[in-house]
């Protein structure tokens, strides 16, 4: 899908100076950088990943605690 974007001149100039260093094309550069944005602020998969941290940690964290945490959370807006 081909789309116009406006930004700042000194963000395209960085923008192409990281894409010569990668070896990357800039439209790739800019489709990389959406679909990091876009994982880092999926609330979902935010979660996931907390709760696979936690799990392999055998953090021993008290279940009481854990539960006032997990409440907690679910009101946060992400």
């Amino acid at each position: 899908m081909k789309t116009a974007i406006s930004v700042p001149d000194e963000l395209f100039v960085e923008a192409n100076r990281l894409a010569r260093r990668l070896k990357r094309s800039r439209s790739r550069v800019y489709a990389d950088a959406i679909r990091e944005y876009l994982a880092r602020h999926d609330s979902e998969s935010v979660t996931a990943e907390l709760d696979r941290v936690h799990a392999a940690s055998g953090s021993g964290v008290d279940p009481a605690l854990s539960a006032a945490a997990k409440r907690l959370l679910q009101r946060v807006d992400w």
